[in-house]
């Protein structure tokens, strides 16, 4: 057997390892100094088309832009930037309000961000749709940021969820974090609906079972009735379609499915809108327009 240390010398010495080395394959950057600089690059060049953009707003439209950049966080701004730079539609879009209708604000996560849209498509013309602006996580975090929520905003109703960022949160602390976070939407004189948590799939890796939604659920129910607020309940209307409106192995939904949460929420706001007329909230008139 030969030595390997000349095996080796040898190698090294031919004309294709050396011109290998000399030429990493295309596209693939030769050290992590190199592929920081070009994510610097492309970051730099959207913050451009992004300000660019900005710059041609309204003063109302460029002050929702500063909320969103304080809040959307690392995750969420970079997707919000470049949608807002190629012109196109997100769930965090400026709502111009039109006059005499009346005002919603939509409070969830990211399955709340993935039906806004659709509730907007609903009701255009008959309801002024907001949202959060930010993926709203679990109640840990609302406490911390309701106010910056709800903002200096006169809601007719206030339609929110809790629960699958809360799927390991203790159960009495869910519940208490819950009533507390009611107790502050109360004082602004909005009618409250809560949504109820859709479903989860059983995810053993990530410490993720659907009974812990069950649970929740359940509880927020009591709640509600305990407080007399209405429940829009997404998980029952939902379930039964699962196999071809969820992703698989997922919590998230395709678009059919957000399309179909999208047109329950729009129905359990109107309803809601019809059985307690609201406010009305600031120059609205509190009513539906036909």
């Amino acid at each position: 057997m030969k030595p390997l240390l000349p095996l080796l010398l040898a190698l090294v010495a031919t004309p294709a390892f050396a011109q290998q080395a000399a030429n990493p394959l295309k596209g693939e950057p030769s050290d992590a100094k190199e592929a920081a600089e070009k994510k610097a690059a492309a970051d730099q060049r959207l913050e451009e088309r992004y300000q660019a953009a900005v710059a041609k707003l309204s003063p109302a439209e460029q002050a929702w832009e500063r909320v969103l950049q304080e809040n959307l966080g690392s995750f969420y701004l970079p997707f919000h930037k470049s949608d807002k730079a190629s012109g196109k539609s997100n769930a965090w879009d400026f709502v111009e309000d039109v006059p005499g209708l009346p005002k919603v604000l939509l409070i969830g996560d990211s399955v709340s961000r993935g039906y806004t849209q659709a509730v907007r498509k609903e009701l255009k013309g008959k309801v002024n749709v907001h949202r959060a602006p930010e993926n709203c996580g679990p109640t840990a975090n609302g406490l911390r940021k309701i106010d910056v929520w709800l903002g200096q905003e006169k809601w007719d109703v206030i339609h929110f969820n809790f629960g699958i960022h809360d799927r390991a949160t203790p159960l009495a602390d869910y519940t208490k974090r819950l009533e507390e976070l009611l107790e502050r939407m109360e004082k602004t004189g909005a009618k409250i609906v809560w949504a109820s948590t859709t479903p989860i799939p059983d995810d053993p890796a990530k410490k993720q079972y659907a009974a812990s939604i069950v649970e929740r659920n359940d509880a927020a129910a009591a709640l509600m009735k305990k407080r007399g607020h209405s429940i829009d309940d997404l998980f029952s209307e939902i379930s039964p379609k699962l196999d071809t409106l969820q992703n698989p192995n997922d919590v998230h939904f395709n678009a059919a499915g957000y399309d179909f949460l999208g047109a329950q929420v729009a129905a359990s706001l109107l309803a809601e809108l019809a059985r307690n007329p609201a406010g009305p909230a600031a120059g609205n008139t509190g009513k539906l327009q036909n």
